[in-house]
């Protein structure tokens, strides 16, 4: 289709997308601000005032708050059940898929997610390009400062998100203006715009978060759910352990400089994610251990507990149907031959349960560490990015092994483990294997797994391999290849925006 036969397309609807809103580009609430932000003169005002941006990056927080299918609920079934540590769990047809490797474009989950990342970027979009021009003298430079690096730091984290799962992927920096039949070719971009390569991404993302590092605020020990100069280095030190061309040296940096901001490993890992000896509440927020996460509280919980297991708060509450990220016997065999009891019971619990889709009903495993609707959802700990460090001294062009080694080791001590042996510790490959294995007890159900057999380029050898070994598995549909480390853009997203491609081998 031509260019101009689409703009009379979307001329021909821009009205009514703007009342419904049917774009996730620019979702409802930014909308009805627009509306709000209108002068007697036509004159588009984002915010009126100071409370009107507070407001907004109340919106903002709130997203990890409320928002959890996108960013929590459906990456762990991405990178756990799509990669060994877990089954799929339900029979959904949209959520099977992801365990049996027969992800299409028309995946619904995809598409949601998708979507929902764009409505966060758009969010995040609209306090930085217009913070500056409030017309507030009560909102002062350091403040429009810190606010904007707060939003630039919430959108490197979404995108990040994104282009790990799809690699090119648009990049969007700037607000959607309205649509109208005379303005529709000068907002034809900010609605149908064209998709960045994996390096532009992340290079918009490393500058977002080195603006940041400027004027965020810095890690409150006792508040660990705000986007502080502390989460910049996390995600710095991810970002470069992950893009196309590594930097190492920088992990190591930005690990040490959280270190040196105070972060150190939680003395007993069942603070991390345990309850109190009453089960009425989460035994420890704001760990020493915790960059950032979502906190809930009573009368305002945490409702994707109901996807993963029981409540511990409200024993047999939506406990009647078959839940997601069943882990698997793979995993759990890892766990048992590490002789690793104090990550395993952290990790994964047996109850009775009304189905038996895995394994016999009345001794069913469950993910355990989202176990009530009143434990914080951790999005980033220092444990993971420690053994990120270590992962960078290994790879670095002069390898440090005992560094790497010692780590590792102090990884392990934690949970009562033995240090590495020396003929592990002295040998690069066999060190790595240890690290593999260690960041798979570590992490297993917080995220990681699948992002990590991508970045180790380990997708075919592990992924192909766990079918035979795994009897718990659904078959394989398609076997694993080159093209399987990115997942399909959804087909609704590239039906809607012609400037798009979909990824190759799907």
């Amino acid at each position: 289709m031509k260019r101009y036969s689409i703009y009379a397309v979307v001329a021909i609807c821009c009205l009514t997308i703007v009342f419904s809103c049917s774009l996730d580009r620019d979702p409802l609430d930014a909308y009805s601000d627009v509306t709000e932000g209108i002068t007697e003169e036509g004159e588009y005002v984002a915010f009126r005032d100071r409370a009107a941006v507070l407001s907004h990056m109340t919106t903002l927080y709130n997203q990890m708050r409320d928002r959890q299918e996108h960013w929590y609920l459906d990456l762990l079934l991405i990178a756990e059940s799509h990669a060994d540590n877990a089954y799929a769990g339900t029979t959904g047809a949209e959520v099977v898929p992801f365990e049996n490797n027969a992800i299409e474009g028309s995946n619904s989950v995809l598409s949601r997610d998708w979507n929902r990342y764009m409505e966060d970027i758009a969010r995040a979009n609209k306090l930085i390009v217009n913070i500056d021009s409030v017309q507030d003298n009560s909102l002062s430079t350091a403040e429009r400062q810190q606010l904007k690096a707060e939003a630039k730091i919430f959108r490197a984290m979404v995108l990040f998100d994104m282009v790990r799962l799809w690699g090119d992927i648009p990049v969007l920096t700037t607000e959607a203006g309205d649509i109208t039949a005379e303005t529709i070719e000068d907002v034809y971009d900010d609605y149908f715009p064209p998709q960045s390569t994996e390096e532009e991404a992340y290079q918009q993302i490393e500058q977002d978060l080195l603006d940041a590092l400027q004027f965020a605020p810095n890690n409150n020990a006792s508040d660990k759910t705000k986007f502080s100069k502390s989460v910049a280095k996390a995600l710095l030190a991810k970002v470069y352990a992950e893009k196309p061309l590594r930097d190492y040296d920088k992990v190591i940096q930005y690990a040490d400089a959280l270190t040196a901001d105070g972060f150190a490993l939680e003395d007993d890992f069942v603070n991390l994610f345990g309850m109190n000896a009453d089960n009425t509440d989460a035994k420890m927020r704001n760990t020493k251990e915790s960059i950032l996460e979502a906190q809930f509280f009573s009368g305002n919980g945490n409702w994707v507990t109901w996807m993963f297991g029981r409540d511990l708060i409200n024993y047999n509450s939506n406990f009647t149907w078959a839940k997601w990220i069943t882990p698997s016997r793979d995993l759990i065999k890892v766990f048992t031959d590490e002789g690793d009891d104090i990550r395993y019971e952290e990790s994964v619990v047996y109850y009775v349960a009304g189905w038996s889709n895995y394994y016999p009903a009345e001794h069913y495993p469950f993910m355990y560490k989202t176990r009530s609707a009143l434990n914080s959802i951790i999005k980033y700990r220092y444990a993971d990015i420690l053994l990120l460090k270590a992962e960078a001294l290994l790879l670095k062009s002069s390898p440090d092994l005992e560094g790497a080694a010692t780590i590792i080791d102090q990884i392990r001590d934690r949970v009562d483990l033995l240090p590495l042996p020396n003929n592990v510790r002295s040998n690069k490959e066999a060190l790595f294997q240890a690290l593999m294995k260690e960041r798979r007890l570590e992490l297993a159900f917080e995220g990681e797994r699948w992002f990590d057999l991508v970045r180790w380029n380990k997708v075919e050898e592990v992924m192909n391999a766990v079918y035979a070994k795994d009897s718990g598995r659904k078959a394989q549909v398609y076997p694993f290849t080159q093209y399987s480390y990115r997942l399909p853009i959804p087909q609704s997203v590239l039906d809607q925006n012609p400037k798009l491609k979909q990824n190759l081998g799907y």
